[in-house]
């Protein structure tokens, strides 16, 4: 079997008995065991003896043609950030290491479940989600599959969600975005990552780091594995994506901000992208969207993550905070000046900007930027704070504009083999979901030529 096989291709196999839940389970657990891989960074838990149970289960339910779904018994990563029952949910720290284990699964791990995915394990991830690079000091950085013998880092904060997919530990992926988390390390890893709608699925059961920008969403191999497990994620029938025609389609190319300070592979590869979809029909147009600078401006004291991170974490901050890895800390306590006033003004500010960006992009089927602005840089080159806080913010500047929109987006790898990893986002104002699948069905194949 291929490493990097589609959920509708393991349905299918299952479907004819040509596999079995017991064998991808099997496959998943001995890749993270690997000694020569990056499994015991990628996973600060593996569920093995529960998740061959589950498989073994799922096995006689298909045998009795009772299968949940077509993709029972397909194994999952979950993020260490969401609550699955029994098990202590540490968000990547070792600051909740003496916390009760949950009660209950999160909403979207149980609707993951409910469709007969097995989880495999908690996958690591920046420390209480707020990095978009995907480094931690206290279970170790997994590489990005890029470059691997030289160590580029993965994106985060979803940084083992990824790694967990482009290794073939996993075929799905449960991540989080406030500001790119499943976003930029799909596109460090040559994957496709997804940011939905915010309302579409709940935030219970998960350890916060912006509820005003948080959303959850699925990384895989495909935009099909996306739409699939998005449908899942928000309790919505799994209907097949019909991929758009590129001809015709009306995409805009925001000229402010996004572009700015590109990686020279990344400008080069998001052009030829561009040229492509042309060539093949698109009706590119080059925009100047100024509300974007607004984002810029209400990020100048942290912003919302600052804020609301900071009325979670202050109590934990007093008690363990030397515990923290100093760069999450650092970010937290920001929010510590921020004012009543300040918050009042920035929940304005986002109000008008969503209402002001949506009417300059409503005559387009979506936005295409680059999803990062640089490639991913080596985990040594991090080392210096001052290098770290540059390439972080690099990284979180164009993906996390859509969080602060409150829009969805997706990440697809427009990199050609063997070239560095770079990512393309095509994103829409809140509740186009399903077009920016479509849109992005057409295209999925179309941007790598």
């Amino acid at each position: 079997m291929p490493k990097n096989p589609t959920l509708a291709s393991l349905a299918a196999d299952l479907a004819s008995g040509a596999t079995s839940a017991r064998k991808l389970v099997e496959q998943c657990i001995a890749r993270i065991a690997d000694p020569a891989g990056e499994g015991q960074r990628t996973f600060i838990h593996v569920d093995r003896a529960a998740a061959l149970e589950a498989a073994d289960a799922m096995d006689r339910l298909r045998k009795a043609n009772a299968a949940p779904s077509p993709f029972a018994g397909i194994p999952v990563s979950i993020k260490d950030l969401f609550d699955i029952k029994g098990q202590v949910t540490r968000a990547g720290s070792r600051a909740l290491d003496d916390s009760a284990p949950a009660d209950a699964d999160a909403p979207a791990v149980a609707r993951l479940k409910r469709a007969g995915f097995i989880v495999i394990g908690r996958t690591n991830m920046t420390e209480f989600a707020y990095s978009g690079i995907g480094i931690n000091p206290h279970y170790g950085t997994p590489k990005s599959a890029w470059n691997r013998s030289v160590g580029h880092v993965p994106g985060g904060s979803s940084s083992g969600a990824a790694v967990s997919i482009a290794d073939g530990m996993a075929f799905g992926a449960l991540g989080t975005d406030t500001g790119g988390s499943c976003r930029i390390p799909a596109a460090f890893n040559g994957i496709v990552g997804y940011k939905p709608t915010q309302r579409r699925i709940p935030l219970d059961g998960g350890v916060p780091l912006s509820f005003t920008l948080d959303s959850y969403g699925p990384l895989a191999n495909s935009v099909a594995c996306c739409a699939a497990l998005d449908a899942v994620l928000a309790d919505e029938p799994v209907t097949p994506v019909t991929p758009r025609p590129v001809k015709g389609m009306r995409l805009a190319v925001p000229t402010t901000v996004v572009l700015d300070d590109l990686d020279d592979a990344v400008a080069k590869t998001f052009e030829r992208a561009l040229a492509t979809l042309s060539r093949a029909g698109a009706l590119i147009e080059r925009i100047e969207v100024p509300e974007l600078l607004d984002v810029g401006m209400m990020n100048t004291k942290g912003g919302f993550s600052a804020a609301e991170s900071y009325a979670w974490h202050r109590f934990l901050l007093a008690s363990k905070g030397d515990i923290y890895d100093p760069r999450v800390a650092v970010r937290i306590q920001r929010g510590e000046g921020f004012l009543a006033a300040d918050y009042i003004d920035i929940i304005k500010a986002r109000r008008s900007f969503i209402a002001r960006t949506e009417a300059r992009i409503a005559p387009y089927d979506a936005m295409v930027l680059p999803t990062t602005a640089n490639l991913p840089p080596t985990i040594a080159s991090l080392a210096d704070d001052k290098a770290f806080a540059t390439e972080n913010l690099r990284a979180l500047r164009n993906p996390s504009l859509i969080n602060v929109l409150d829009g969805c987006a997706i990440s697809l790898p427009a990199d050609r083999e063997g070239e560095a990893p770079v990512g393309l986002m095509l994103a829409a104002a809140g509740g186009s979901d399903r077009r920016i699948f479509e849109l992005a069905a057409g295209m999925e194949t179309v941007i790598r030529v």
